[in-house]
């Protein structure tokens, strides 16, 4: 298993658009070139540690996804082949080969648009004190990590710093109009829906995603990564048992660890034993391998 990580990029001759949590972006034009780093982030504070081919999983099955749910709607995606990228970008082929994406630039939306299938993490918290969820009611005596009686969409803010904040259905009216509000409740329904049909087939219980959305000529495309562990809840259906925290193959597993260390949850993180490291680059490689069927590295 590779020891070095690409924890961060440093392209002069390319204008940096953003440096995310995991992704450093770079402006091309019209395009941008997201890169994803083996950054890990939890708790809204990024690690010292990297994980080891994390970027590497995070693109493969973004770009997996994004060609499984292309009927659904439109999206950002030009390539993933460095080859095929502009020249000026070429000469990095070999740092960001398998873990970069050129995409057509839009207008981001100010919201995360989350979905939930099952009563799990921050949902789950506020159902045991309101019995409802961004001010859907559900039904009494669910338990954690039960299947809900539908899919919802129960939206959240898109914060630069800190931690994002769940909202009303009704709020996203507000900030972006009905017509689009509906666009991408229907599109996040539908992706769900659709990846989480076959995810079940490959035995992993997708809980909740989130997608984000851009506007592009008018037009409503999905942008960002798609349906990946830094993104999702997977859990293996083998294992699935309502009433308590599920195993994961997202970064959860870190979080389990840091939540067990007297850290306030302030920067700087703590640098991650190297056997924690190695376990969170498995579960995401067995992520990738169970819902694609192929093996990122042999």
């Amino acid at each position: 298993m590779e020891s070095n990580c690409l924890l961060t990029t440093d392209f002069k001759d390319l204008k940096l658009f953003r440096r995310g949590k995991v992704r450093d972006v770079y402006d091309l034009g019209e395009e941008l070139l997201i890169i994803s780093t083996d950054r890990i982030s939890c708790f809204d504070v990024v690690l010292p540690s990297g994980i080891p081919y994390k970027g590497r999983v995070l693109t493969a099955l973004s770009c997996f996804w994004f060609d499984f749910l292309k009927e659904v709607i439109e999206q950002h995606v030009i390539t993933a082949d460095a080859s095929q990228y502009p020249k000026v970008v070429q000469k990095y082929a070999n740092v960001i080969s398998g873990r970069s994406m050129l995409v057509k630039k839009s207008k981001p939306l100010p919201v995360e648009c989350v979905v939930r299938g099952y009563l799990s993490g921050s949902g789950w918290k506020e159902y045991k004190t309101k019995q409802s969820i961004c001010e859907i009611k559900l039904p009494a005596g669910l338990k954690e990590s039960d299947q809900l009686p539908q899919v919802i969409f129960t939206p959240s803010t898109k914060e630069e710093v800190g931690h994002d904040q769940n909202v009303s259905q009704d709020y996203v009216k507000k900030v972006l109009g009905t017509d689009i509000f509906d666009k991408i409740m229907q599109a996040s329904i539908s992706l769900y829906q659709k990846a989480a049909g076959f995810a079940r087939q490959r035995g992993i219980i997708i809980a909740d995603t989130k997608f984000e959305f851009g506007i592009l000529d008018k037009k409503v495309i999905l942008i960002d990564e798609v349906l990946t562990p830094d993104s999702s809840r997977f859990w293996p259906a083998d294992q699935y048992q309502p009433g308590k925290q599920q195993p994961s193959f997202d970064k959860q597993f870190v979080r389990d660890y840091l939540e067990g260390l007297d850290w306030d949850k302030t920067p700087p993180g703590p640098v991650l034993p190297q056997d924690i490291i190695n376990k969170t680059t498995e579960k995401y490689l067995d992520a990738y391998f169970k819902l694609t069927g192929k093996k990122l590295i042999e």
